[in-house]
């Protein structure tokens, strides 16, 4: 994996990678870290230094990362440990 620092294009390609591949991980992120009960539908919009922005059920809203990330491979480990941190029973 390369390593880039977090840029418009770098946040595009991570939330169509999210998105195409990962739409699962998506819902899980919208019910465990925005408290969306059951979403039906959500995307994510694209990614900061500090945080995911995502399109759910119509509404955007924004996951803060734990700690401020600064490149493209951060942002992917970040990605997994919070996916992974997420209880089975929300998922």
């Amino acid at each position: 994996m390369t390593t880039e620092p977090i840029t418009e294009h770098v946040s595009r390609r991570i939330s169509d990678h999210m998105n195409n591949d990962h739409k699962e991980a998506i819902l899980s992120f919208a019910r465990h870290y925005g408290g969306i009960k059951k979403p039906l539908s959500a995307r994510m919009l694209g990614i900061t230094n500090k945080a995911m922005k995502f399109e759910v059920d119509d509404s955007i809203i924004q996951i803060c990362f734990p700690q401020e990330i600064t490149d493209s491979e951060e942002a992917h480990r970040m990605i997994v440990k919070m996916l992974r941190e997420i209880p089975k029973s929300t998922q």
